[in-house]
């Protein structure tokens, strides 16, 4: 169980985003944009959980005016489905579709606070440059239906993990 994480979640309904509270993050929720905004402004975040369809300001819209803050602060982008306008994702390290449900919502936190930080910061070790990494929560045979967007394989050697995880995260059984 995760503990001493603080999630900013700007989402609609923020009481659909129960269960990671049940994994032991601590949630600070907004209903919309602006009130994200002034949140992330004045707490401290480890990272934000966005809904894209927020009404005024659209989710796009409030994780590029956070990354011009903090761009190290992790967002994950909660979307209807991956059918988003162009450049929707620009700003975001992560993307789940509500169909995915909450077990990949976890897993892409998960991720982003623990794995991807880790890279992160080896990398930054060994090379000048930062590491960016973006984790697709959808299995790439859906994902090339749309937009025709990269094969599996070629997300799975952007990404550094085995063969055995992938599987995992796609059938929903990973475990921590």
């Amino acid at each position: 169980m995760v503990t001493n994480s603080t999630l900013l979640c700007i989402h609609r309904d923020p009481a659909q985003l129960s269960s990671l509270k049940e994994q032991g993050y601590d949630l600070v929720t907004a209903t919309n944009g602006s009130e994200g905004l002034r949140l992330f402004m004045s707490r401290t975040v480890n990272a934000i959980v966005l809904e894209y369809h927020l009404g005024l300001l659209d989710g796009a819209t409030i994780a590029s005016s956070i990354k011009q803050v903090r761009p190290e602060v992790p967002i994950i982008m909660l979307a209807d489905n991956l059918e988003l306008p162009d450049g929707a994702l620009n700003c975001v390290d992560a993307v789940v579709t509500k169909a995915d449900g909450a077990h990949f919502l976890w897993a892409t936190v998960h991720f982003v606070l623990n794995v991807k930080r880790d890279f992160v910061q080896e990398r930054k070790g060994t090379s000048k440059k930062a590491a960016h990494l973006r984790l697709v929560s959808r299995p790439s045979n859906v994902l090339a239906r749309r937009h025709k967007a990269p094969e599996r394989e070629s997300i799975e050697k952007e990404n550094p993990f085995p063969p055995r995880v992938w599987r995992e995260i796609r059938n929903g059984t990973i475990q921590f």
